[in-house]
């Protein structure tokens, strides 16, 4: 239940420089969410390895995207780079190859996290298969909290698991994903998707924040309706309780949101980060099932509520965020090290972006720019009054050039779920069904057999992580990029070190930044994608990637920050085999496939040191030995229709 508690609020937003001159005018809204309750991790038994009916949900990747009945279409273009900077297209640029180092001496723990089949077999196995694991980490004291998709688990900062995984529809409170019991009348529970995850260092606290998509118990179409699901814990102890608020973000006027342009919308792609006085989550706003897009949504959450327990969390909706007339897009809020805000302008939340391409993530490779958005939220110090002022204002900030990546090709090696679609040998003969190709195990009629290993996805242009530190932004993005010595465009990072400055007059606040340092990170012959940037106090820096290519099947990796650039590429774990997921495969999702890896990784500090999360493959296997049973367990160490694993690793440079 969500009440209205304050008009709207207007806000001023402040075009920088290489803006169309003028102020535009975003808006706030400030409601009040009701509590739903408490939470506590209370983990089920895993399900079983057999291959179950439906495995995945039909006609639906995670994150959505593939239309159909009641499937929201998100990701859209908008043609922000066209509308902000008409006729630009830049090459990619030459990058010189950085070295893989021979050692990793500051590395001093690296463990497996959650896994596509814990992610599948959580809840008794009433969950589906769902591909990329979005990466949500955190860490606090004597704990060590991930979740990916839909599911969590508590770590103590040894490694070793204080939990066993969670599925997060129970923990929020909702029926299962999907319910297996046979003939259940409702099978379908809510979609749960893009975890994000803070630990406040100052008040001990951890917020965990889910995007819930409705969806049709019976049907499982999905309603329209979704929601920010936030859960924070009552101490510094994540196995004890949560209380949960769910903020509606649909803003089609009903359950009291603003009424925006071609609602119902979803709030995608959360992003979370904090300052002194408030938690932040971001979203991208898109029509649900038409067209369009409203730019990025920004929900504040004053800390003196959201800490306490209460009852009651006033949020206060900044909508319609524009930068020189064009939608704010992927709006990544800052996170600090303790104590460590900006306190201008009675408390600031800084913001960056890029400007490149229309984040549609379907494949455009025509998105290019050689400049960014930085962003101020001003007068943070008011959240939790009855009309909190707050002020917007952004700044458009020349910086070096980043293009669209190419997906990322992986190193030869098994594929056995690939190779079982391609199977006219009678495979299964070896379970028993003597002249059946195993391609049966999953369609009813014969596929085409001409999968190939699969070349995951680089994601597009889009900030990821942000890091403030004494008045300095730190953030990364992807790019392609031409290495030296390699004659094939390669997935790589562009990173920034930026210096935003604010003149503050009376009320009104004028932004501008500088470039302090920036520059890419790239390893000829391979891929680095997926970056997350955090910053020590000292300076010292962590990028986290996955690296994958001619010389690496999907591995975890980083590289160490010095205050002015990086030094080799280290791989904290390197993977066992390709890729070998439902998504890479023509059959399952159509052609061409879009295989899904990642969509962000995770790294944060923890005192002087750092900890790290990304994807990467802990596993191969033969498709004979996928055939064994249980099959598509591979001893179990995958499940049928994935192998994803994730690596969480303890750095101190």
């Amino acid at each position: 239940m969500i009440r209205k508690v304050g008009a709207a609020l207007a806000f001023a937003l402040v075009a920088g420089a290489f803006a169309a001159l003028g102020v535009e005018t975003a808006s706030a809204d400030t409601r009040t969410v009701v509590s739903s309750g408490t939470a506590r991790l209370a983990p089920t038994a895993l399900g079983t390895d057999a291959i179950q009916d439906p495995e995945y949900r039909a006609q639906e990747e995670e994150g959505g995207g593939n239309g159909g009945k009641g499937t929201p279409k998100v990701n859209r273009p908008f043609g922000l780079q066209k509308k902000l900077f008409p006729g630009q297209t830049l090459p990619a640029p030459s990058v010189a190859s950085s070295a893989i180092a021979g050692s990793n001496p500051e590395l001093a723990t690296s463990f497996d996290g959650l896994t596509f089949r814990q992610q599948r077999l959580a809840n008794g196995g009433n969950q589906f298969s769902v591909e990329p694991p979005d990466q949500a980490l955190c860490a606090g004291r004597g704990h060590v909290v991930e979740s990916v998709n839909t599911v969590m688990r508590v770590f103590d900062k040894a490694g070793n698991p204080v939990t066993g995984v969670q599925d997060l529809n129970t923990f929020y409170g909702y029926p299962a994903q999907f319910d297996r019991t046979p003939d259940a009348a409702e099978p379908f529970g809510p979609f749960i998707t893009d975890p994000v995850c803070y630990y406040d260092p100052e008040f001990d606290r951890y917020v965990l924040v889910v995007l819930t998509l409705d969806q049709e118990p019976d049907t499982g179409d999905f309603t329209g309706a979704n929601h920010l699901d936030v859960a924070v814990t009552a101490s510094g102890d994540p196995t004890g309780a949560w209380t949960i608020y769910r903020i509606q973000v649909a803003d089609d006027g009903d359950a009291t949101t603003p009424r925006h342009h071609n609602c119902p919308c979803i709030g995608d792609y959360p992003h979370i980060g904090s300052d002194a006085n408030g938690v932040y989550v971001t979203t991208n706003e898109y029509s649900f099932f038409g067209s369009g897009f409203n730019g990025a949504q920004i929900y504040a959450l004053p800390k003196s509520q959201l800490y306490g327990g209460g009852m009651t969390l006033d949020v206060t909706q900044i909508e319609n965020t524009r930068i020189s007339g064009s939608p704010g897009f992927t709006l990544a809020p800052a996170t600090s090290n303790p104590g460590d805000y900006a306190r201008e302008a009675n408390g600031t939340e800084y913001f960056l972006s890029t400007v490149a391409g229309d984040g549609s993530e379907t494949g455009n490779s025509t998105g290019t720019a050689d400049k960014i958005g930085v962003w101020a939220l001003t007068g943070t110090n008011t959240l939790g009054a009855k009309n909190p002022k707050l002020r917007l204002t952004s700044y458009v900030l020349p910086s070096q050039a980043y293009v669209f990546p190419p997906s990322s090709n992986q190193k030869a090696g098994p594929f056995p779920l690939g190779e079982c679609i391609n199977d006219t040998s009678g495979a299964l003969s070896v379970i028993g069904l003597p002249g059946v190709d195993c391609w049966a195990l999953f369609f009813d009629e014969e596929p085409a057999h001409d999968e190939v290993i699969s070349s995951p996805d680089s994601s597009d242009t889009r900030m990821f992580q942000v890091w403030y530190r004494q008045g300095q932004l730190y953030g990364a993005a992807g790019t392609g990029m031409n290495l030296s010595g390699d004659d094939t465009t390669r997935a790589g990072i562009a990173w920034w070190h930026v210096a935003p400055s604010l003149r503050v007059t009376g009320v009104d606040a004028k932004l501008s930044a500088a470039v302090q340092h920036q520059g890419y990170l790239g390893h000829a012959g391979n891929n680095l994608t997926y970056p997350a940037f955090a910053v020590r106090p000292d300076g010292t820096g962590i990028i986290a990637f996955s690296v994958m290519g001619n010389d690496y099947y999907p591995s975890a990796g980083y590289a160490i920050y010095n205050g002015a650039g990086f030094g080799d590429v280290h791989v904290a774990r390197a993977g066992l085999g390709p890729d070998d997921g439902f998504t890479g495969y023509k059959a399952f999702v159509g052609d061409p496939p879009r295989t899904r890896w990642g969509d962000y990784g995770a790294a944060v500090t923890d005192g002087t040191s750092f900890w790290i999360a990304s994807e990467y493959i802990g596993q191969a296997c033969t498709l004979a030995q996928y055939l064994t049973p249980p099959i598509g367990s591979c001893g179990g160490t995958r499940a049928s229709l994935g192998n994803w694993y994730t690596r969480v690793s303890h750095v101190t440079p």
